[in-house]
This record gives structure tokens, C-alpha cells and sequence, in this order.
């Protein structure tokens, strides 16, 4: 290995059971894998789950890199330019592999036990830096005790950065905006506006600069209440469409109005045939998952939109095999879909029928109301189907991409989440899969993102959410 001003990052296993694509992500710096990091890459290569699929992805393209390289040419390290997966990209500024070719030992901490794998790393980890005191040699890992041993060991080390949205959760995109006071009044004798299937748009200028994005929703909070959705942008001139009152109660969704202009927002993009995804953020009791259920069974029940509604979630340890739970794959996901079946019984709730019509709607939503696991949804088509994934936010970027490209024609998918609550040890706010989703699918105009923050489901709820 020769002494270069590049920096030398020592990758831990679960930086590629997260992202293999992790090795060409560090730019002109080199990478080093210890023995112990190949050891804990084939003990987990088996299995149906994403993190040993992510392995086996991992195998093959060091295997790639590795392919006909005599003893030598691996000790003084293999270009990562040559099999880069994406050919049209320039990666002639890529670093090199390098790999633990000969024992490095360092004197570790007398309290760590050198029996574990860890330890093993954070030693060639601290031979490194003492071989090349020159190159920043650095950790990169996701486990945070990791990364508490390594800098108590005296090695630097970091979380692997690049899977990261947004420097800052404030920062994500809330879907709405609250236009300035006298918005309307101001820009009145600017606007152009027509009606068109029974819906009002306008039109105004707006310039090159403008920040709003496609099904942004524009609210004013004065007296004239005025609000609209932008449709599209061109040259410089927005088109407003004027947002449906669903808080009147005679344009209830099966029963429900919506409480605040964030759900009436909401409201209007579940029931837009227009919009292919809808993405729901907010703390628990925003409604979420009852406006999202509402807006299903309207559109399938009584409209016949679409032929099905898919329920399914993140199950948590995600992959995971559910097959120790009893019975078929929807009973084995009924224990995981508790706050979906307890909106479905609010929506469903039928006071003064009698019990021959109770049974008679609850064999009509058991026939179009399938519950399914994520685990087996690789490689399937869903056509005119309205998907709710509830608990999105333990979504990894790349287990979202597997689930909204099972999309077919006339397939609406609903993602709900709240970043405040991830049970997944490796996502934070910045990298879970809803935030990388509702950043990257804010341009585009057959999608739209609500934030909800207005808690509607008690005081006692509200309470505790704003003081505990």
C-alpha cells in the first residue's frame, strides 16, 4: 500500500449489509476491508432477507473487483473504476480496494476482549493509523457503540453519510405552504381564472425563481380563506387549482370530514385519480391512517376505482420470516396491522342496522381488503390496486424502491409514517426510505406529500404528545 495524501476509510460489515454500493460512494479515497468484515459478510450471505440479499450483492461485486488479480496486484490494492456499475458515469477519480492481506495487530484496551469481531476491526483499525499516521485513517460504521470504542480506542471514526437525504429532518419538504397575509387581494388583478369540469383555476406569474413544487398546497389563514393546490409550472407562470372543502360535512369520505386544513389537504390528493403516491408524515393522532382507509374504501366500495385495497407494513425487524406466527400469510400480518383494524372498525362502525347487515358489510370488506406482508411482495405486479404501507418510516431507500416499482397501471400507493418514531437500528430521520421518497418525488407531478403536526385523536392524546 503505498503513502498518499488520499484518506483510507475501514468499512464495518453493516455498512454493506446497508448499501453495497457503499464501495464507490468515497470518492478518490481508498477503502480497506478487513478479514474479520469478509468472515461476518459470508456468515450472513443466507437467507430471504434484504440485509442477505444486500450481502450476496456485496460478494459479487468484490468478486468482480477480485477476478484474476494475482496475490500481488490485491496487496497493492484493485481500482474501483473498472467494474463501477454505472458505465456512463466518469470513475476515473475512484479510489482503490485494498484488503487485510497480512495480520496488522495494535494494542488494544485491556477491557476488550479480543475474542470479538469488533475489537478485531478497532485493532487493524489502530495498525492502520500507526502504519500511515499521515492518511486520516477513519471508521466508518453505523453501530453507534462502534463508533463510542472506536473514538475511546483513539481511532477516528464516522456513520456512513452518503444514504443521507437531508443535513436536517426540518429541512424535509412539507408538501404545503402558508401564503402571506392578503395573498388573494394582493394578486387579484394579476390573475387569470376560468372553471373547468366544475373545478376553478387561476393562473399567475410567478418567475424563474419560484420554490413551489407540483401538488404544493397553498393556504391562507385570514378571512379569505383562501387555499389551492399548484398543478404545474411553466415559463415562469403557475397554475392553481382551487382546493376541495372536504371539513364541510356534506363532502364527508365514508363518514369522514376532515378536522384542520392539513387533512383537508391530504383528502384532496387521496381522492385525485391523478395522483400515483401520496405520502401521509405526522405524529401519532394526526389521522393518517383514517383518512387514508376513508379515502380507499370510498374509491373502491362505492366508486370502483380500483378493484382492491392492499394493507400491508413494516414489520420490524423487517424481512424477517413471519413464519412462526400460526396460520396463512394474511393471519400471520393481522398482529402487525392493529392501527389499521382499529380505523376500519371506526369506519365501519354500522349503529342502527341490524346484525345480518353487519355481517353482510364485514364479508364484502374481508373480499376486497387483502393483508400482505412485505417479505413477499419482490418480483409481483399490483394493477388498479390502492396500496397502504403504514409504518414507512423503517422503509430502507432501496426496500422503498422494491415496493413502489410493484406498481402496475391504475395502482395508487399510500405511504404513512413518522420519522420521530423509527424502530430500525440503522435509520435515522435523514436516511429512513420516507424521507428519500418525499424529497425525491416532490418534482413530480403525478405525486404529493403532506406534512400533518395538528393531533386530532383526544386531548388526553394531544396532552401527552405535547408534554410526556
Amino acid at each position: 500500500m503505498t503513502d498518499t495524501v488520499k484518506r483510507l476509510f475501514i468499512l464495518d460489515t453493516n455498512v454493506l449489509m446497508h448499501d453495497p454500493m457503499a464501495l464507490f460512494n468515497f470518492e478518490e479515497h481508498d477503502i480497506f476491508l478487513p478479514m474479520t468484515v469478509l468472515e461476518e459478510l459470508d456468515a450472513g450471505k443466507k437467507g430471504m432477507s434484504e440485509v442477505s440479499r444486500n450481502v450476496r450483492e456485496t460478494n459479487r461485486l468484490i468478486d468482480q473487483i477480485i477476478n484474476k488479480a494475482t496475490f500481488e496486484e490485491i496487496k497493492q490494492g484493485l481500482d474501483l473504476e473498472r467494474i463501477h456499475p454505472n458505465k456512463d458515469a466518469d470513475n476515473s477519480h475512484l479510489g482503490k480496494l485494498f484488503f487485510e492481506t497480512e495480520p496488522l495487530l495494535a494494542e488494544l484496551p485491556k477491557s476488550l476482549p479480543s475474542h470479538k469481531a469488533d475489537n478485531h476491526i478497532l485493532q487493524t483499525g489502530l495498525a492502520l493509523k500507526a502504519m500511515y499516521p499521515d492518511r486520516g485513517v477513519t471508521l466508518v460504521t453505523k453501530d453507534i457503540n462502534m463508533r463510542i470504542k472506536s473514538s475511546a480506542a483513539g481511532l477516528h471514526s464516522e456513520d456512513y453519510y452518503n444514504d443521507r437525504v437531508l443535513e436536517d429532518a426540518d429541512l424535509l419538504f412539507s408538501g404545503w405552504e402558508v401564503l402571506p397575509e392578503n395573498f388573494f387581494e394582493d394578486n387579484f388583478s394579476k390573475m387569470k381564472s376560468w372553471q373547468e369540469n366544475n373545478n376553478t383555476f387561476y393562473e399567475i406569474e410567478v418567475g424563474d425563481n419560484s420554490h413551489w413544487y407540483p401538488n404544493q398546497c397553498l393556504v391562507s389563514e385570514n378571512e379569505s380563506g383562501f387555499s389551492a393546490i399548484v398543478r404545474n409550472i411553466h415559463n415562469g407562470v403557475a397554475t392553481l387549482e382551487y382546493m376541495h372543502n372536504f371539513e364541510n360535512n356534506k363532502h364527508n369520505v365514508w363518514g369522514i370530514s376532515a378536522r384542520n386544513h392539513e387533512q383537508n389537504m391530504a383528502l384532496n390528493f387521496l381522492l385525485d385519480p391523478g395522483i400515483d403516491f401520496v405520502s401521509l408524515l405526522g405524529v401519532a393522532g394526526t389521522g393518517k391512517t383514517l383518512l387514508a382507509l376513508a379515502a380507499a374504501l370510498q374509491q373502491t366500495l362505492d366508486e370502483g376505482v380500483y378493484n382492491e385495497i392492499i394493507m400491508t407494513r413494516a414489520t420490524i425487524p423487517i424481512g424477517d420470516d413471519i413464519g412462526f406466527l400460526p396460520g396463512t400469510e394474511e393471519e400471520k400480518m393481522t398482529p402487525w396491522m392493529g392501527a389499521l383494524m382499529d380505523n376500519l372498525e371506526v369506519l365501519t362502525k354500522s349503529e342502527g342496522h341490524t346484525d345480518w347487515e353487519k355481517e353482510t358489510t364485514q364479508e364484502l370488506l374481508n373480499k376486497r381488503i387483502k393483508i400482505k406482508s412485505l417479505n413477499f411482495m419482490r418480483g409481483r405486479t399490483f394493477q388498479n390496486k390502492y396500496i397502504i404501507l403504514d409504518e414507512a418510516q423503517n422503509l430502507t431507500p432501496k426496500q422503498m424502491k422494491t415496493l413502489v416499482t410493484r406498481a402496475g397501471e391504475g395502482t395508487k400507493i399510500v405511504c404513512l409514517g413518522n420519522i420521530g418514531q423509527i424502530d430500525s437500528p440503522y435509520l435515522t430521520e435523514t436516511t429512513t426510505g420516507l424521507t428519500y421518497i418525499v424529497d425525491r418525488f416532490k418534482s413530480w407531478p403525478h405525486a404529493a406529500h403532506i406534512t400533518l403536526k395538528q393531533g386530532e385523536r383526544s386531548r388526553l392524546a394531544e396532552f401527552a404528545s405535547d408534554n410526556l
